[in-house]
């Protein structure tokens, strides 16, 4: 008897206000950042271009910085989210299975990129409450906004960079040991995130790659003793991988274990 699920009440809804909530975050940082070049230096010495209707370029100097922000969602998002984790263990998965090109890097990046919706999708909904709805209501500026957003993103970070990525880059800007962790600026903790991202990432491909490897190493050793030397031995260990990666449920296993690593 199969058990039928109720879709209709599911809708749209709840990813529709997710979208508003990413769009509704880079509409902030880009009108933060248009205010902080348009608005002029504390000795009123600034630069006020005119305006062929008489007003200012402020609404000139938003719009270009929000172009420009537009290009860089892309390494916003490798930077501060486990998407660079994900996508590097999915590529260790893949050479270690020794498919070439199957899955498609289309298909692994789409589903590193909906399992990064899924793990900061409560972060961003933080967000959201603590500086897009002030912001919306007026009781904060943009700038002010970014410095409340910033809040609970680099709470994400924290939680896992590593003391020894972080203690490396307060070395190296000189800066004086801070007395939490939260004080920080966030030109430490991103690139710290970073690197512990990529050192978890590749630490997770190596334990991929050694029962695989182990295959490779049993198939060749077998196919040299029968003397089947002109045979390349990925040639039966790459269906073999496949049919033991499909036997244990691998997708079921690697996705689990990488959603439980940040949980």
């Amino acid at each position: 008897m199969t058990r039928s699920f109720p879709v209709a009440r599911i809708g749209w809804a709840r990813p529709c206000r997710t979208v508003v909530k990413a769009l509704g975050l880079v509409l902030l940082f880009a009108t933060a950042t248009g205010e902080a070049m348009a608005a002029p230096p504390p000795g009123g010495a600034g630069l006020a271009l005119p305006n062929p209707v008489g007003g200012t370029t402020q609404l000139t100097w938003t719009i270009l910085v929000l172009l420009s922000v537009l290009t860089l969602i892309p390494a916003i998002l490798v930077s501060i989210t486990p998407f660079a984790r994900i996508l590097i263990v999915f590529h260790f998965l893949r050479q270690a299975l020794g498919t070439q090109t199957a899955p498609s890097n289309q298909t692994l990046i789409g589903l590193a990129l909906f399992l990064t919706y899924f793990i900061m999708e409560p972060v961003g909904a933080q967000i959201y409450e603590t500086a897009l709805v002030p912001l919306e209501q007026g009781t904060v500026s943009a700038l002010g906004a970014v410095e409340l957003s910033s809040g609970p993103l680099k709470d994400f970070m924290l939680k896992y960079a590593r003391e020894k990525d972080l203690a490396l880059f307060v070395e190296l800007t000189k800066s004086p040991r801070p007395r939490r962790p939260e004080d920080l600026p966030m030109r430490v903790v991103i690139p710290a995130y970073m690197i512990s991202e990529l050192k978890a990432g590749f630490q997770i491909g190596m334990v991929l790659f050694l029962p695989f490897m182990v295959i490779d190493l049993a198939v060749a050793a077998v196919t040299t003793s029968v003397g089947m030397l002109q045979l390349p031995p990925v040639v039966i260990s790459t269906p073999l991988k496949v049919v033991l990666f499909v036997m244990v449920d691998g997708w079921h296993l690697i996705v689990g274990s990488l959603m439980k690593s940040f949980y």
